[in-house]
């Protein structure tokens, strides 16, 4: 029986791919792009029967590189985020998109809390000002966090994990999603976002979502936390509202571009935390990821039915070529 070709877009050195994805053994041959850029996507997505995703979204399925894949059969997302992939185009060629969710819950969480307490009493602030020599006890302006109105929007595993944290520490959390769901502590976004003292944003990007935060809307002096993608806030916004004083500040670990250019407006304003989309990279969270996605590609390649397809697609993947024996 032939092995299955994987076709593997992480941004890693490539030795570093195949030992990761050495436990499949022999039932898979490993392919890595020639180049990590478009040209280099498309030609190598014609042999390609199943796909590791870039979690960077730089390598992406939109609708042109899923006509460059007619054997195509499914696509592992090794991230929470599939934005870029063209959902709608790969369920009209029958092939299923999963991704990996909850698996950083905790770690993302955490960090929008440790990012809130970090603006809140103002920690950089006071860590400069002491390395330079200065002692300025009573001018830093800290204001506690218990008490404060928080607003989550997005109610997946993260923000669920966030309505739990920041409610531990005595504040008041209400949020937001785009599901049905319902569950105490659920506004309108137009409340949430203009009533928050601090407003956390871990939904997803989608093409409802891009733009949804405008930061002018905020409360004067709010903060801003943003763990989701760069394009569900509206950075030209953002900036705007920081510079004129709307915000007290913003906690930032994604960007409309990544990594976050070396002229960004974003890099010299005071009062912003900046983190390289890194809110998720914990020893923890990556060992929960490489486990959710060896599971799943171990039951795609044994017929049984994969986890977490997000775009309607049966999830039990077959080989698309009926010359090639199923698994």
């Amino acid at each position: 029986m032939s092995p299955w070709n994987l076709l593997a877009l992480p941004p890693l050195p490539e030795e570093a791919t195949r030992a990761l994805l050495a436990p499949l053994g022999d039932r898979v041959t490993v392919r890595v792009p020639a180049t990590r850029d478009r040209a280099g996507l498309l030609a190598a997505l014609p042999e390609a029967d199943i796909v590791l995703g870039d979690w960077t979204s730089t390598l992406v399925l939109d609708a042109e590189a899923v006509k460059h894949a007619p054997a195509l059969a499914f696509v592992q997302q090794p991230s929470v985020g599939v934005d870029g992939h063209d959902l709608a185009a790969l369920a009209e060629a029958g092939v299923p998109l999963a991704n990996t969710p909850g698996v950083s819950a905790v770690a993302v969480s955490e960090w929008c809390l440790a990012a809130t307490l970090s603006l809140s009493r103002r920690l950089g602030a006071a860590d400069a000002a002491v390395r330079a020599g200065e002692w300025p006890q009573q001018g830093l302006r800290p204001r506690e966090l218990s008490g404060r109105r928080v607003g989550v929007v997005g109610y997946g595993p993260i923000g669920e994990n966030c309505v739990r944290l920041f409610g531990a520490l005595g504040c008041e959390v209400s949020y937001w999603t785009r599901s049905p769901r319902q569950a105490p502590g659920r506004a309108d976004l137009e409340t949430l976002v203009a009533g928050s003292d601090v407003l956390v944003v871990v939904i997803a990007l989608s093409e409802e979502t891009r733009g949804l935060i405008d930061p002018r809307r905020m409360k004067q002096g709010a903060l801003l936390v943003n763990a989701a993608r760069g394009g569900v806030v509206d950075q030209a916004a953002l900036v705007a509202a920081l510079r004129d004083g709307h915000l007290g500040g913003a906690a930032l670990d994604v960007f409309d571009t990544e990594p976050l250019p070396a002229g960004d407006p974003l890099r010299d304003l005071p009062d912003v935390l900046l983190s390289p989309h890194a809110a998720g990279v914990t020893p923890e969270a990556t060992t929960r990821l490489l486990t959710a996605v060896l599971d799943n590609l171990t039951a795609a390649l044994e017929g049984r039915e994969v986890r977490a397809v997000l775009n309607g697609v049966s999830p039990l993947v077959r080989r698309r070529f009926p010359h090639l024996p199923a698994t």
